[in-house]
């Protein structure tokens, strides 16, 4: 059965609203206890026996499912009718114009017909709305023959030109999926090492797919998507950033029409040359997209205010204006109705961001919030970020002086994610921890000579400008132990390095 609760968190506070105010027109009965239902779920109730107290001060549970299952289908409808006034107003509005100029066809009301036809391809090819337009030209070539004047090739033509833009934009959409599920394997399933680029090859070649291909702005933004999955992967984001901004100026040349896509495009992009430390045009890629955030009334707005936020922050801090972005997070931390991926990313970002501006305590209290198991984050985040997620906890608690804790998520850490790392060549991070453990067992060790060349043997460092800005993070927290310096100033020194070059 769907779950009522579920459906409920996806509506805003002010969507909540406007849903009672629904409920109340549709209600014929003025004992109806649909609303009394709505707002007990709505403030988190879920005990099937104290809500029958509450609606009929007994527990009738038949009565109480038959209820639960009609505040469903008003939910249903409730959402639907939003969406189509909303987003889709476009395409019902298309497919309005084709149905009457049907229904004038049948009425052999011909040019009457083929001038709303001719109207509706014009709305159909702005927005590159390809299924839309096969239906058109489908019922344009079907009754061509009514039309003396009507040139039947050129209909034909327009037709087979679309049907190719259309099955483009129905392969990339197959090959993403695709891709997506086979990162899963890496991501979530913690399965062996794959090549990335490999997959994108085969899987671009099966269906017969050039990125020269022209492509509909909601087609472009798979193709860069998959990139920047393949960038993330392989912890490679200088070699796609050129590509990224130069799909980008292509796509800014079509008619921008698919405000949801373009918005989903900025994000990316900006989140690319954030990993590159690239913060000023980040800052400007992110400008970008708020402006677009705003634009038809801001009807994207709320979907992508905490992740534009999110990102905000993260290049606050890492351009010396870490209480900025440690004041957007702690802005956003308690809001109840973010979705979790973003939550967790919220989280996790504010945590390292005290923990670098040595707010122990503060790190701690929050890091109690992750009280799930390491499946349940993989399920929701992926597997690095739950190991990443550790890490951070043994070096707090390490930091803490919690020893019991340290040891034990040490340990834990081992058991559970060597294996795992040894399979996708990932080996700096065990050996990153073989150091961290030294420090432990002996702090001053790290002031050492033979220290300081254990740490230029364990690791392959790619060079400053390629390194990964989150991988430059941890390596922070080792040199501060080697010069005994903040740990904040020698990120900012590492950050520096790159910004001079």
């Amino acid at each position: 059965m769907i779950d009522l609760k579920t459906v409920i968190s996806t509506l805003s506070s002010d969507e909540q609203q406007k849903f009672i105010l629904f409920l109340e027109k549709k209600n014929k009965r003025k004992d109806a206890k649909n609303i009394q239902l709505f707002k007990l779920i709505s403030k988190g109730e879920s005990s099937t026996e104290v809500i029958c107290n509450a609606l009929y001060k007994s527990q009738k549970k038949d009565a109480y499912y038959t209820l639960k299952q009609r505040l469903l289908d008003s939910l249903i409808d409730f959402i639907a009718n939003n969406k189509l006034q909303g987003e889709n107003s476009t395409d019902i509005q298309i497919v309005k114009y084709i149905l009457a100029a049907r229904d004038f066809l049948i009425n052999k009301n011909y040019k009457t017909a083929y001038k709303i036809l001719d109207k509706a391809e014009g709305i159909a090819k702005e927005y590159q709305l390809y299924t839309i337009l096969n239906e058109i030209y489908h019922t344009k070539i079907q009754y061509a023959y009514t039309l003396p004047n009507a040139n039947i090739d050129a209909i034909v033509h327009d037709f087979k030109e679309n049907q190719k833009k259309y099955l483009l934009e129905e392969e990339l959409n197959i090959v993403y999926a695709k891709i997506r599920q086979t990162l899963k394997t890496i991501n979530y399933e913690g399965g062996s090492s794959l090549d990335f680029q490999e997959i994108t090859n085969t899987i671009f070649k099966e269906h017969n797919i050039s990125i020269d291909n022209a492509m509909s702005f909601k087609s472009l933004y798979q193709l860069i998507t998959i990139v920047s999955i393949s960038a993330f992967m392989n912890k490679d984001f200088i070699t796609v950033e050129s590509f990224l901004l130069s799909t980008y100026k292509n796509l800014k040349k079509e008619n921008d029409k698919q405000l949801y896509y373009h918005i989903r495009i900025l994000y990316l992009i900006s989140n690319i040359l954030f990993r590159n430390k690239n913060f000023a045009k980040s800052m400007h890629y992110l400008d970008l997209m708020h402006e677009c955030m705003l634009q038809n009334k801001k009807k994207y707005y709320n979907h992508f205010k905490y992740n534009h936020q999110l990102l905000v922050a993260l290049n606050k801090n890492y351009t010396n204006k870490q209480q900025e972005g440690i004041a957007i997070l702690e802005s956003l931390v308690n809001i109840k109705n973010i979705d979790p991926k973003t939550m967790l990313d919220i989280r996790l970002s504010l945590i390292m961001f005290y923990f670098q501006n040595n707010q122990l305590k503060k790190a701690q209290q929050l890091f109690s919030k992750f009280y799930h198991s390491d499946q349940w984050y993989i399920e929701k985040n992926g597997m690095e970020w739950t190991i990443k997620k550790n890490l951070i906890e043994i070096l707090l608690h390490l930091e803490l002086s919690n020893i019991d804790l340290f040891e034990s998520r040490f340990l834990s850490f081992k058991r559970k994610y060597y294996d795992y790392l040894k399979s996708i060549n990932q080996l700096r991070v065990i050996n990153y921890l073989s150091l961290v453990e030294s420090i432990y067992k002996n702090p001053t060790t790290a002031i050492s000579s033979e220290f300081f060349d254990k740490v230029e043997s364990s690791f392959d460092f790619i060079g400053a400008k390629h390194e990964d800005i989150f991988v430059m993070s941890f390596y922070a927290w080792l040199k501060s132990k080697m010069y005994e310096k903040p740990i904040f100033d020698i990120t900012l020194e590492l950050i520096n390095k790159v910004q001079n070059k």
